[in-house]
């Protein structure tokens, strides 16, 4: 091998000098010496003898560092990859990763230098390289501890392309962590929120956060009300949103626009959150869905956004500039559904808008027909369900899975409509709006063959349901987060359906009675709540009294020439409750154990549960019971004692009676159950309390930490989907898990399980009036 020994011999000379040292160093080292004169034989076709000189100079630096030879070995692979025909950025690799070794350890020094190939290929050999390892040395320096976890996730973390996205990734996990060493490293390995929303980010892209206080101010001044914002968090691994939202008086936007950058992506928020309160604004009650077809559906939406958007334009003409420039519709030859409807919506958004196609031309007449009734938000499903039938009978092409709601600002429009529980949409429809949101079209399914529901793949954190087997009814598979490996395992649980057995009503109405004193003092809570309250609104139409403040604004307004605001007067509304509240029962073996006075801790359960639905019952609330226990993750069973479109009668309170204790209690899968159960209820207010006397557990979780932080991630996926998870602790033994599961705030201690009645009772109203 003549490149490997002819530099060392012109170096020979020199009895000091960096090459002759290393080479006596590695000769003492014979596992290393072949990988050293492999990786030596190949620098020097690249390099001449005075640069392999301060080559060996630089591997001389790791190794008085005692960086150890992974760290040398890692060395050598990244010096033979970089191809850069430069020997500077390999002798600042050596000295900042000897740095590196110095403050965090030889593991640290070593997975730094395995992430520099991915930092060299995104950032390129230059001053951003020089930055990249500044920043990993600033880590080292104060979060030694997550040197391996950043480095494993570098590709990741530097998706953005931009050394300064990267600095300020590791400064916003620095100050986040706050100087928790547990935080930082769930930060920098991705597990964090906060960490999946930065990297989530385009280069130049504008966030939620960047404009929530903007948006809160641009919404406020359009319509007069503060505006109820929230975004859409980015799960680890999925795909951002691409489509707003309503839940209630929610309105629900993407934490990013992929694609959109500077301001581009702040007028698109603007317009997608104006539509959206257009909806709130100006909408009416909510369609009921009964058994429309998913067709019918997208236009009934289409055609309401047409409503909305020409009642806010009336009376707010800047509009239009804002939602303009995203109807970019045009006539084409190809006819199918998707095409025609986004050809509709710009046609009824302008109208110097052409078109010859007759079903546009048919949708315009209707709508325009239709301008002097523009207040009636029936005209939406009237029009819509007319031209639903046309393109029926032109038999286009519509896939629900496929389809996207055109223009980009407009929201998926799931909170147009009452899903009725006695009348449940078909699963075309709600493939339309589970898809509706989707980033962009997907390949037409239409030739592809149906897969078996046993196959199909699940949504992440989301159920689906699944034919029987011989243990029971399966109704639905749910992730589990594994904390171990850190990656949420699909469809690793099974829940099943068991029908909850009889027991005595009148075993319930006697304990009840026994319990007279707190009946009477919940009773007086139930008279206390002011149901049908009046408010006072602000700048309206018209109503019984001036608003002093918008009169003093209008004339200020005429004075200077202005068109004022002719919202002068304040009117009273009556506020009602719009709550549905879950209740989930913990019935595993710990709940067999008696108290002092005889009664099991299932006993004292049902008392407070059977007081709290009598008082619910009489409120008028809409509730639901469910109780739950475990066997492995294959049998997670649950029992239905009540549903939301069922009655509380004596039934409900027989199954409640004929609960029975044992198992144990896996209490993610639960939670995640009742997340799906509550989203189907047609409230904007959703309340779940969960009653546990212990920490989750399960036969083939060895670990209990492992159950804990999968719930913990499960009750972050409520909070997400706008549920409000509370947990009723009976006793001290499971109060830090639950601390831990639903946060300090959202965990009520009850010490003496014979005071669980009155404190559930109590839980209950002071939430429900929140």
């Amino acid at each position: 091998m003549p490149a490997v020994s002819a530099a060392p011999l012109q170096l020979l000379t020199d009895p000091d000098g960096p090459t002759r040292t290393l080479h006596l160093w590695i000769r003492q080292r014979e596992t290393l010496r072949p990988l050293f004169l492999a990786a030596w034989e190949t620098l020097s076709r690249r390099f001449d003898a005075a640069e392999m000189d301060a080559w060996a100079g630089a591997m001389l630096v790791l190794a008085n560092v005692n960086a150890g030879p992974a760290c040398l070995i890692a060395y050598w692979e990244a010096s033979t990859g970089d191809t850069a025909g430069e020997i500077a950025p390999l002798l600042g690799a050596a000295q900042a990763a000897a740095e590196v070794c110095r403050h965090a350890g030889a593991p640290a020094a070593t997975s730094a230098l395995k992430a520099l190939p991915a930092a060299r290929r995104i950032l390129g050999p230059g001053a951003a390289l020089s930055r990249w390892w500044r920043t990993m040395d600033v880590l080292a320096k104060q979060a030694p501890e997550s040197i391996a976890a950043a480095a494993s996730h570098m590709t990741e973390t530097l998706g953005p392309g931009s050394i300064a996205a990267f600095e300020s990734f590791v400064a916003a996990g620095l100050r986040a962590a706050a100087g928790d060493r547990r935080k930082r490293l769930a930060f920098f390995s991705l597990q964090d929120e906060l960490a999946r929303r930065l990297i989530a980010r385009d280069l130049g892209s504008v966030t939620f956060g960047d404009v929530e206080t903007e948006l809160k101010a641009f919404l406020t001044a359009l319509h007069g009300a503060v505006p109820l914002l929230r975004s859409m968090p980015v799960e680890g691994g999925q795909t951002p949103q691409r489509r707003s939202a309503l839940a209630g008086p929610l309105i629900r936007l993407p934490e990013v626009y992929r694609g959109m950058q500077g301001e581009a992506a702040r007028a698109l928020f603007r317009a997608a959150a104006a539509h959206a309160q257009a909806h709130l604004v100006l909408g009416r009650a909510r369609f009921p869905i009964g058994h429309l077809k998913p067709l019918q559906v997208a236009l009934v939406n289409l055609i309401e956004d047409a409503r909305v958007e020409a009642l806010a334009m009336r009376a707010l003409p800047g509009l239009r500039r804002l939602w303009a420039p995203y109807h970019v519709a045009v006539p084409t030859t190809v006819t199918t559904a998707p095409t025609l409807l986004a050809r509709l919506a710009r046609a009824l958004f302008d109208p110097d808008y052409a078109d010859d196609d007759g079903f546009v031309g048919k949708g315009r007449a209707l709508f325009s027909a239709a301008r002097p009734r523009l207040d009636d938000h029936a005209i939406s499903r009237e029009i819509g369900m007319l031209l639903g039938n046309d393109l029926g009978q032109m038999r286009v092409q519509f896939n629900a899975k496929t389809y996207v709601v055109e223009p980009l600002y407009r929201d998926d429009g799931l909170g147009l409509w009452d899903f009725d529980a006695d009348t449940p949409p078909s699963a075309e429809t709600l493939e339309l709006f589970i898809d509706a949101v989707r980033p962009e079209q997907q390949p037409d399914e239409g030739e592809r063959h149906e897969q078996d529901a046993e196959d199909a793949p699940a949504e992440p954190g989301r159920a689906r349901p699944v034919a029987p087997d011989a243990r029971g009814v399966i109704i639905a598979r749910y992730p589990e987060w594994d904390r171990v490996d850190a990656i949420e395992r699909p469809d690793w649980t099974t829940v099943r359906e068991v029908a909850a057995p009889a027991g005595d009503a009148a075993r319930i109405e006697h304990a009840l009675d026994q319990a007279s004193a707190l009946r009477s003092r919940v009773a007086r809570l139930v008279r206390g709540v002011r149901i049908g309250r009046t408010v006072r609104l602000k700048r309206q139409q018209d109503g019984h009294d001036l608003d002093l403040d918008a009169v003093l604004d209008a004339g200020i307004a005429l004075r200077g020439g202005e068109m004022p605001d002719l919202r002068v007067f304040r009117s009273a509304k009556a506020l009602h409750r719009d709550l549905s509240a879950l209740l989930l029962v913990d019935i595993s073996e710990s709940t067999r154990d008696r108290l002092a006075s005889g009664a099991t801790v299932l006993d004292v359960e049902r008392l407070a549960v059977a007081l709290l639905a009598e008082a619910m019952d009489q409120l008028g609330d809409a509730f639901g019971m469910l109780a739950f226990a475990s066997d492995g993750r294959n049998d997670v069973r649950m029992i239905t004692i009540k549903a939301f479109s069922h009655a509380y009668d004596r039934d409900c309170r027989a199954r409640l009676a004929g609960l029975a204790s044992g198992l144990s209690t896996r209490l993610g899968t639960a939670l995640r159950h009742a997340g799906a159960v509550l989203e189907t209820a047609n409230t904007s207010r959703k309340l779940l309390i969960v009653l546990t006397d212990g920490e989750p557990s399960d036969i083939d979780v060895p670990d209990p930490l492992d159950l804990i932080e999968d719930a913990r991630r499960a009750a972050l996926g409520l909070h997400g989907q706008g549920i409000d998870a509370y947990g009723v602790v009976l006793g001290r033994g499971g109060v830090d898990a639950a601390t831990r599961i639903f946060g300090r705030g959202n965990t009520m201690l009850v010490h003496r399980v014979e005071d669980l009645p009155a404190r559930l009772s109590e839980l209950y109203f002071r939430l429900a009036r929140r």
